[in-house]
């Protein structure tokens, strides 16, 4: 019967939270950076009687946590075992997260439901301030042309192929990103290591292949099989204590076959390599040939006549 009316009330909550009027709110978003055990303040300033606490992560609005004082709480089950309602004060709200993610950016919406004085909410916006600061006007991805490759790799269709940044650490390194722009879309994270408390946490939301991560923080992509949507550009962007230092390997897949520039390049260069040994030993036979020739007629002009004439005899024969 107990689970029964705790499934009710969760009911209820779904249906009736986006109708819920809001009396007091806090405009500006708390900013809070994303780390393990990271705390989402909701207390609300005032006393009474506290009737519920609800969570949820915009733009969805589904909700991602709920405490009620008679029934309990509730989590959908992504969020179950990540988070626990603090409780320090009877109008606390506050949550805690672990086990996080770069999936869990994003802001958050909390709502504390009093009585008599009415609901009270609160907006956090959860960053990883690690990141690089984007324009927000740069709607379009920015050119091949435009980007600075420090590596350039060509893997063929089928290969096992593994893109590192083999970036050389200036300092310490608290975190790597690695993104991936496929040809004429924008760049998107497949992959983050980074450092915190409990050690080494690797992150992987690559569709294609496995991201590992070093105990150095030199993170890789392991590539089996490879296909043509694997081309493109990887960038490695590392944050350390002497600031953030980026690293962009182009990959190109040429298509079965055909022939890539890099490859028809190659080709050209072992063409004119061979040509220039063929030329430089007809010049040096020619060479010997002409300095033996020139040999034998200083011997010939140093001769007596007798045995000048002799000599000529005997070329005749």
């Amino acid at each position: 019967m107990e689970a029964v009316q705790r499934d009710h009330w969760y009911f209820m909550v779904l249906i009736f939270l986006p109708f819920l009027k809001v009396a007091v709110q806090q405009k500006d978003a708390i900013t809070v950076h994303l780390e393990e055990g990271m705390v989402l303040d909701c207390a609300c300033p005032w006393n009474g009687n506290l009737s519920m606490v609800s969570w949820t992560k915009v733009p969805d609005r589904d909700p991602i946590a709920v405490f009620h004082p008679e029934y309990g709480v509730n989590f959908p089950h992504h969020y179950r075992e990540r988070i626990e309602f603090l409780r320090t004060t009877p109008m606390d709200g506050s949550i805690s997260m672990r086990n996080v993610t770069h999936q869990d950016i994003g802001l958050y919406h909390c709502s504390v439901q009093t009585f008599p004085q009415g609901p009270w909410t609160r907006n956090i916006q959860v960053e990883d301030l690690d990141i690089p600061p984007k324009d927000d006007d740069i709607t379009e991805p920015p050119t091949p042309e435009w980007i600075k490759t420090d590596r350039e790799l060509v893997a063929r269709q089928n290969d096992n192929l593994t893109i590192s940044c083999n970036h050389v650490h200036n300092g310490t390194v608290y975190q790597v990103i690695l993104e991936k722009m496929p040809h004429g879309l924008p760049w998107s994270i497949i992959g983050v290591c980074k450092k915190v408390e409990g050690g080494l946490v690797n992150e992987d939301y690559s569709d294609r292949g496995r991201v590992s991560c070093a105990d150095s923080l030199d993170v890789s992509l392991h590539l089996t099989g490879v296909e043509p949507e694997d081309g493109g550009f990887y960038r490695c962007t590392f944050s350390t204590d002497a600031g953030v230092k980026t690293t962009t390997v182009l990959l190109t897949v040429p298509p079965q076959g055909g022939f890539s520039l890099s490859m028809y390049m190659m080709y050209i260069y072992i063409g004119a390599g061979a040509a220039g040994l063929i030329l430089f030993i007809i010049i040096l036979i020619l060479a010997l040939r002409h300095r033996k020739r020139n040999r034998r007629e200083e011997y010939r002009v140093k001769l007596h006549p007798s045995q000048s004439q002799k000599w000529r005899q005997w070329q005749r024969q």
